[in-house]
């Protein structure tokens, strides 16, 4: 298997899981109100990460109370730290600072684990020993 080898692909919505370790950011945000071009440069920033050296994928939710958590995995943290020093991310987080968020918390995380379940796979726990598509480095 490669470094970038699937465990297994994902459904719309969800990052697909690769084989670990890799590295997890944690964007937490509370949005003021008003988009103000939130939307599109939130759309411009997930098209310009997908295209950044060491990007794996992202999944992110937001309630209708502005509350949001974004998380994005990279390969390495060397590869977290180029994105975000690309000029382009840095104007959008300064503009987000300024017209988008009233809080927001960043937290990087290394991924030991990882597994996933679909209904396909029947109701057997997928941690099970016997059941598991676990993979560990």
């Amino acid at each position: 298997m490669t470094n970038k080898s699937l465990i297994s692909p994902a459904p719309a919505g969800l990052a697909p899981l690769f084989e670990p370790p890799y590295f997890a950011v944690m964007f937490t945000s509370q949005r003021t109100a008003g988009d103000a071009g939130y939307g599109a440069m939130a759309d411009q920033m997930v098209a310009l990460a997908a295209d950044q050296p060491g990007y794996l994928g992202a999944e992110s939710v937001r309630d209708a109370g502005g509350l949001g958590i974004t998380l994005s995995y990279w390969r390495s943290e060397a590869d977290i730290a180029a994105w975000r020093r690309h000029a382009e991310h840095q104007l959008a987080r300064d503009r987000g600072r300024q017209d988008w968020y009233s809080h927001y918390a960043l937290r990087i995380a290394k991924v030991e684990r990882a597994y996933g379940w679909c209904a396909a796979d029947g109701t057997a726990d997928p941690a099970a020993p016997s059941q598991s598509r676990e993979v560990q480095p």
